[in-house]
């Protein structure tokens, strides 16, 4: 090992990257915020129509599912390299 890396310890992901999965943690949230709600007050009356909806049956799904996309995107990036990183 070179004596110029022997003191240089590095993460496995930059700044970006972390950037990136905190970005792709909210998308995953929302997507489980979409999911919320269709609660009666009375246990007898069931409304399909608010408990099937677009919102929680189709776009909730496909925004967690593109969070998690988003997630494995954001960990494989590969980090841009510094000028500290060139001397």
């Amino acid at each position: 090992m070179s004596n110029k890396n022997k003191g240089k310890e590095s993460f496995a992901l930059g700044k970006e990257n972390y950037k990136l999965l905190v970005i792709g943690f909210a998308i995953i949230v929302l997507g489980f915020v979409l999911m919320i709600g269709g609660k009666s007050t009375d246990p007898n009356v069931f409304n399909e129509e608010e408990i099937f909806s677009f919102r929680r049956i189709t776009l909730a799904p496909m925004v967690v599912l593109a969070g998690f996309i988003f997630e494995i995107w954001a960990i494989m990036k590969k980090p841009k390299s510094s000028e500290n990183d060139l001397d």
